[in-house]
């Protein structure tokens, strides 16, 4: 894909990233944050002025909000069949999923959705929206992340959207499920472990030799290094001579191998 941005970047005289940003996603509480969230994003447009009033935002194509309406198709939800026959397609189950929040008749709910939005309006950028989870629970106040790690600090900053208690729970989830970071070992020291559990020497960990003691315990190397230790892929690419994205793959191989063989990570901390 590097090649396709390079030439796309000539041929239009741009530089940098073919999309500059990657997308946000993030974990939403439902009620009340949701219907919130989507208010917020189906606005923009009109925050941005490329719509010049809330009767143009209804016509406007590419945003789900004439959708709700009904005075659009949805461009961006695939008509994907369903599963079942007797279920609906996604980009209707999606609209329906909306609408119900505000009324069990559509031309009710397509109402009061509308007035929804309107009030919406006068509420700006609204910052709560903007921020982190725990900043968007205490109305965008940045001093409730003052005392938190920064693990938690990074995580809210990013992912979650919702209550107070329900960013504490979804934090708590998020924590119970990570492993446990290993001390972060020289990878040097890593090494000499990784080489004498396989029954190989340090060499032919770093070079590229294809035999199969050797493959493993490069994935082994570059899944601890890199998942558990917190080293970059550049750093491990380097340190295995490799580019730093087949370090990376490689890391991943080492989970599987780590999964199926159960290995034990004390063989490597102590």
């Amino acid at each position: 894909m590097t090649g396709y941005a390079v030439t796309f970047n000539i041929r239009h005289r741009r530089s940098g990233h073919l999309f500059q940003n990657r997308y946000k996603s993030i974990v939403c509480e439902e009620d009340p944050y949701l219907l919130e969230l989507i208010r917020y994003i189906h606005l923009n447009p009109l925050r941005a002025k490329v719509v010049e009033d809330l009767k143009a935002l209804d016509k406007y194509p590419w945003t789900g909000h004439s959708v709700l309406l009904g005075n659009n198709e949805n461009p961006l939800v695939p008509e994907m069949p369903p599963v079942i026959e007797e279920d609906k397609f996604l980009s209707e189950k999606t609209v329906e999923d909306v609408l119900r929040h505000f009324g069990e008749n559509l031309k009710e709910a397509r109402q009061k959705y509308r007035q929804f939005v309107e009030k919406g309006i006068k509420k700006g950028k609204r910052p709560e929206l903007q921020g982190g989870g725990l900043i968007r629970s205490a109305g965008g106040d940045t001093s409730v992340l003052s005392c938190s790690r920064s693990e938690d600090r990074e995580i809210a900053d990013q992912r979650i959207l919702g209550s107070e208690d329900f960013v504490a729970k979804v934090l708590r989830n998020i924590n119970e499920e990570e492993p446990t970071k290993l001390k972060k070992l020289p990878l040097q020291v890593l090494s000499l472990k990784v080489a004498d559990h396989f029954k190989i020497t340090e060499e032919e960990l770093r070079s590229p030799i294809k035999k199969r003691g050797a493959t493993e315990a490069k994935a082994i190397f570059s899944y601890l290094a890199i998942k558990d230790m917190g080293y970059s892929g550049r750093e491990v690419g380097h340190f295995l001579n490799m580019r730093s994205y087949s370090a990376i793959r490689r890391s991943e191989k080492g989970k599987e191998i780590f999964d199926k063989k159960r290995i034990s990570r004390d063989l490597f901390y102590e």
